[in-house]
């Protein structure tokens, strides 16, 4: 296998991205590689599926972010993927390991220079492989720490979710819903709605492009006030949410992704009732609660999803070459599920 030389399919950056992102901004290259290892440590995976994830386009703009550092325009994009170890010169990976974290967008992938610590094996049986891009990857425990540790659940409560049928959205609402609180969630489609109500078992769901009013849809469906609210959207929604939420509620803000393509964000109004309402709102990362949750996400979702209380949908999109547009049409809210790209077979 050392020494092979493949066709290789990356997905670059063509351009720094300022607005709404288009496939035409993203490229897909071949070249000719040979596998070789570049010192200790190193892995070549093939790369099995890929993760569409709305924090990318922040890694797409010409910022200095630390959280988001650019992508180079001409250099492969990368984010959460899967992959199986082809070669490896670190001896806790072997041959034919599944590996799961952040990769480029390629068929064959280098252990990623930029976070090379973040690669992790999974596999168990009767559980499908892609599912850890989804309900037991990263956005399933942005789910669990965003629900379990941010938003600090009690029984009884109501919790409202926006992008309810997204990667995210549809776990928060089911381990609410099985931890015994009111679960109201938005989409933007009756086909996502109705998902919502009959696979994930909300109690309200509705279609918020069909809303001429956000507050006065809010009131209806949360009569008695928001205790939590799961933040994934922003502007106009943040606005109508901080109108309706209760004394000592709490806000996990997991996304905005309303305003990642907005050169100007929309103004939120109603701050002052975090004051006023003595509400908290805080923002998170994953990587807070790695060390300390992800065992506990890992044993007690692996163990839900064999046991049927849990349930999950992807939108899979089949070749590297679609990626582009998977990812595009994920910002754009054509999904329904976790978007994911089929890159390979194991």
């Amino acid at each position: 296998m050392a020494g092979t030389e493949v066709t290789n399919r990356k997905i670059t950056l063509k351009r720094y991205v300022e607005g709404w992102p288009k496939e035409s901004d993203l490229e897909l290259v071949t070249t000719k590689e040979k596998l070789e290892l570049r010192g200790e440590k190193d892995l070549i995976v093939r790369v099995l599926y890929l993760s569409c994830d709305p924090f990318l386009r922040w890694n797409m703009s010409k910022t200095q972010d630390p959280y988001a550092p650019p992508f180079a325009p001409g250099e492969p994009i990368a984010g959460y993927a899967l992959g199986k170890v082809l070669l490896s010169s670190d001896p806790n990976f072997k041959e034919g390991d599944i590996v799961s974290g952040l990769m480029e967008w390629a068929d064959y992938a280098h252990r990623y220079t930029q976070r090379p610590n973040s690669l992790t094996k999974v596999g168990a049986e009767g559980v499908p492989l892609s599912y850890y891009l989804g309900i037991l990857g990263m956005p399933g425990f942005t789910a669990y720490a965003g629900f379990f540790k941010v938003c600090e659940p009690k029984k009884g409560e109501t919790i409202y979710v926006s992008a309810a049928a997204g990667a995210v959205g549809q776990m928060v609402g089911q381990f609410a819903k099985a931890f015994g609180c009111r679960v109201v969630g938005s989409a933007g489609s009756p086909r996502k709605v109705d998902l919502l109500k009959s696979k994930f078992g909300y109690d309200e769901a509705f279609n918020y492009k069909e809303e001429n009013d956000l507050d006065a849809a809010l009131k209806r469906y949360c009569p008695g006030g928001i205790d939590m609210y799961f933040e994934n959207v922003g502007g106009k929604m943040l606005d109508a949410v901080l109108l309706n939420i209760k004394d000592h509620g709490r806000i996990a803000v997991c996304g905005m992704i309303s305003q990642y393509n907005k050169e100007e964000p929309d103004p939120i109004y109603n701050l002052t009732n975090l004051i006023k309402r003595r509400v908290k709102m805080q923002g998170f990362l994953i990587n807070d609660y790695n060390e300390d949750v992800q065992p506990e996400f890992l044993k007690n979702v692996t163990e839900w999803y064999k046991e049927g209380k849990v349930h999950y949908v992807e939108d899979l999109a089949v070749g590297l070459e679609k990626a582009p547009a998977a990812f595009i049409g994920m910002l754009e809210g054509k999904n329904v599920g976790k978007q994911s790209v089929k890159v390979s077979d194991p």
